[in-house]
């Protein structure tokens, strides 16, 4: 696949995404970046602003088989990643793959289920391998989490802990739509027509799975200027000392940032990265795996706005 290939499959995904989803044009990039960097994103946004909508429909522009798990208190590990079901025929177990075992996967309300649950996702995010009844199983090489929730509603959720925040290589925050993209999808549902009936029936895909893995080589091919390694680096450094943060981000952040950053300019269509693409990014990719203090939260400060004010302390690369 040549690389002005590539940025026509994602044009005409970005496009596909934006006839049925109105509004989310930033978002829908972003979730492109990440299954481009083979990286999974969690989305948190407020119920009602197309969440799940928009998982299905990147989902649909890409030719792989596609699972669904709706996280619910009473779901347990075996759910996710299979079990053993005795078989009277044959008087023996046979192993029954849970939905992990798919190339796409939305993790719909993850923060619904338990942490030992939450946690039956973590091997496979980091290793893409699978643990049932002790036996490890590979799952796909092309396997990718979406998963979604509601950051306002704590009746019945489970915070997911740092170790597996720091899995997603985003968090994206999906806001409400402007006032006349939310204007046309209410004129659009006025007039009869489903969103999930047109994710169906609208997109086709644009990536089959060979090409697909064929995107780390792309990404390989993306120049990464020393410079820009340095900044970086800078960047992960400035979260550690920063007075309102208790804990800063780790190396994998750092690994993640620079995927993100290739994928982001291959969507531009350049074959280098520049520090306003890590600049873009540092907050998607950092924001969630930061702890601030407690002082710095009651006065107001977010990990978003933290970032903001080191990407302008931390000297940039000319």
């Amino acid at each position: 696949m040549q690389d002005s290939d590539l940025v026509q499959r994602c044009d005409a995904a970005r496009e596909a995404i934006g006839q049925v989803v109105i509004g989310q044009e930033r978002v829908v990039r972003l979730m492109l970046c990440c299954l481009l960097a083979r990286g999974h994103a969690l989305l948190e946004g407020v119920p009602g602003t197309a969440k799940t909508l928009l998982a299905r429909a990147l989902a649909r522009t890409v030719d792989c088989t596609f699972r669904r798990i709706q996280f619910t208190p009473d779901l347990m590990p075996s759910d996710i990643v299979g079990t053993h079901v005795f078989d009277p025929t044959t008087s023996r177990f046979v192993m029954h793959k849970g939905p992990l075992f798919t190339d796409v996967l939305l993790a719909d309300e993850i923060n619904r289920t338990p942490p030992k649950t939450q946690a039956a996702l973590l091997e496979a995010m980091e290793e893409r391998m699978a643990t049932i009844d002790g036996e490890r199983h590979v799952v796909s090489e092309v396997f990718t989490v979406f998963a979604t929730q509601n950051p306002l509603e704590f009746e019945g959720t489970y915070p997911l802990p740092e170790a597996q925040l720091d899995r997603f290589m985003m968090k994206i925050a999906v806001p409400y739509p402007a006032e006349d993209a939310e204007l046309d999808v209410l004129r659009r549902y006025s007039t009869g027509v489903s969103a999930h009936r047109a994710v169906e029936e609208q997109i086709q895909p644009v990536f089959d799975r060979q090409s697909l893995t064929e995107l780390l080589g792309h990404l390989g091919q993306v120049h990464v200027e020393e410079a820009v390694l340095g900044y970086v680096h800078r960047l992960l450094l400035a979260t550690r000392t920063a007075d309102a943060v208790e804990l800063g981000v780790g190396t994998r952040a750092g690994l993640h940032l620079l995927l993100a950053a290739r994928a982001w300019a291959l969507l531009d269509g350049r074959d280098f990265v520049s520090p306003d693409d890590v600049r873009e990014l540092a907050a998607p990719v950092c924001a969630h795996r930061l702890v601030l203090h407690a002082d710095a939260q009651i006065d107001g400060l977010t990990p978003e706005l933290v970032l903001e004010e080191l990407a302008r302390r931390v000297q940039v690369p000319r």
